[in-house]
């Protein structure tokens, strides 16, 4: 069973011929249950994101900060597991057509196997991975296994990354190349900043792959102003602090779908 690599591509691509922005919804799976996870990111989807990257919950998320690290712990208490995560991909996928990645540090991929965890992500119909902890230098492993079931391997570069550094990481990698808007963990910014723009810049001069900015979009506004110089925006705490901020389950699906229109507007100029 083959991945959905090639579908990932076509879609950051129809969004290029549109003359924007792709946009890219990321949450956690199992939060605030495994069903209501699922929902959510069929929401997004269908609110307008091209894209979802599925969050695989970790209980020492590095880059992530305090509104997703709270997702993740609801998810943990409530026992998700890797194969939760693979039925989040397989029903989102199957439900919407969309493609689908799941972002996850490199300890629980070791863990499980990583032929196990490629080929059984390929099946589910997933689209790659985005491994923010991997060195490069060190996944010859994965690759191998995520080119064989046709999984993209996208890696994550940020201000500090010198050029050098820069071509070494898009070299290796595929789908598109996920530049970290600015040092630190995720959540929203009051504003995104102009180390992004100058990080698409040095990052295309690297490579031919789509340059997607995360870490700090939270509305339209910042959408608009991300989509001027990224090929893909992407959002995810706040989407999650919509979640936590609804009275129960129905109502946190239906502000990510609403949000996911208005980003939509946003990467489409029209915010």
């Amino acid at each position: 069973m083959s991945g959905n690599v090639r579908l990932l591509d076509e879609t950051l691509a129809a969004a290029r011929s549109e003359g924007r922005s792709a946009l890219i919804a990321y949450l956690p799976a199992g939060f605030p249950t495994v069903d209501g996870g699922i929902e959510a990111i069929k929401a997004a989807l269908e609110g307008g994101a091209d894209v979802v990257e599925v969050g695989l919950p970790h209980s020492d998320p590095v880059l992530d900060g305090p509104v997703i690290q709270t997702a993740d712990d609801i998810a943990l208490r409530g026992g998700v597991k890797i194969t939760d995560v693979m039925r989040t991909v397989r029903e989102a996928h199957a439900a919407t057509g969309k493609p689908i990645l799941v972002m996850t540090y490199w300890n629980p991929i070791d863990r499980y196997g990583v032929e196990r965890f490629t080929a059984e992500l390929a099946e589910a119909g997933g689209a790659g991975c985005i491994l923010p902890d991997l060195p490069v230098q060190e996944s010859g492993l994965w690759r191998e296994h995520a080119e064989k079931h046709g999984l993209a391997t996208v890696f994550v570069v940020a201000p500090s990354s010198k050029d050098e550094r820069l071509a070494e990481i898009t070299a290796a990698g595929s789908g598109f190349v996920y530049a970290a808007s600015l040092m630190g963990v995720t959540g929203t910014r009051e504003s995104v900043g102009a180390q992004a723009e100058e990080l698409v810049r040095r990052t295309r001069a690297t490579t031919d792959l789509p340059v997607c900015v995360g870490l700090g979009v939270s509305n339209p506004a910042q959408a608009a102003e991300v989509a001027r110089f990224a090929d893909g925006v992407i959002v995810g705490s706040a989407f999650v602090k919509r979640m936590l901020d609804a009275p129960d389950d129905a109502a946190g699906v239906a502000a990510v779908r609403a949000l996911a229109g208005e980003l939509a507007e946003g990467v489409r100029g029209r915010a």
